[in-house]
């Protein structure tokens, strides 16, 4: 039988497990260091004050001498959380809006990692909140989660066209107000130039007046006094 030389065969596996537990704990200290930075970016949406607001009807306490939260009526807690929803579709479009452009200023160079993280955190975030608006809404009423981000899509087109029919009528005043100026601008202008018109027709009309005049006052050779100049040679 052969010796097996165990001092050999120990060193390699020593090294191997020295370089195992080494990848390993860089592994754990650099998902805890990135964790921490995740944890310390500055968020991409600000504070969701209509899910604040959900939660604190939702979650009422009583007040100072009563034993019992008021009961909030479940009309106005259904209201609260469409207009929760209604800012997640919000959100969600500012989120497919930004996305293209993200990358491809990141293939640029032209932003850090840092902001790609915040992107990421954003979308993991609005992920989870629509999967916890859902389970609220079939919580007050079955069924009602496959249906509501429809009623807050609705609304938030209503309120689009609605801002941009009051921008276009708050623009209506003011082109009103540039088109009276530049009427009266043009209307200036056509009458400075019919006076100039003017102006120049009557020097025209004198100057044919002179030469009229020019021609009167000049004698005009008469056959019969022709005649006698001739006639006074002879």
């Amino acid at each position: 039988m052969f010796d097996v030389d165990w001092l050999s065969l120990a060193v390699p596996f020593a090294y191997i497990g020295v370089l195992g537990g080494s990848l390993y704990t860089f592994s754990n200290v650099y998902r805890k260091r990135k964790a921490v930075q995740s944890a310390n970016l500055e968020p991409w949406f600000p504070p969701h004050l209509q899910r604040n607001i959900y939660l604190s009807l939702l979650h009422m306490e009583p007040e100072a001498g009563q034993e019992k939260a008021p009961k909030v009526p479940d009309s106005v807690i259904r209201a609260a959380l469409l207009r929760r929803a209604v800012e997640d579709i919000r959100r969600i479009i500012q989120i497919r809006t930004s996305k293209q452009a993200l990358n491809t200023l990141l293939q640029r160079g032209s932003v850090g990692e840092d902001l790609n993280q915040r992107f990421l955190a954003a979308e993991k975030e609005i992920e989870e909140e629509l999967r916890d608006v859902v389970n609220e809404a079939n919580a007050l009423a079955p069924g009602w989660g496959q249906v509501i981000f429809q009623s807050a899509n609705e609304i938030t087109a209503n309120t689009v066209l609605r801002t941009r029919l009051e921008e276009i009528e708050g623009r209506t005043e003011a082109d009103k107000q540039w088109w009276e100026k530049r009427r009266e601008t043009i209307k200036e202008e056509f009458m400075k130039e019919l006076e100039e018109d003017s102006a120049k027709g009557s020097s025209k009309a004198v100057s044919d007046d002179d030469a009229v005049h020019v021609e009167l006052n000049t004698p005009v050779s008469t056959p019969s006094s022709s005649k006698k100049k001739k006639k006074g040679k002879n």
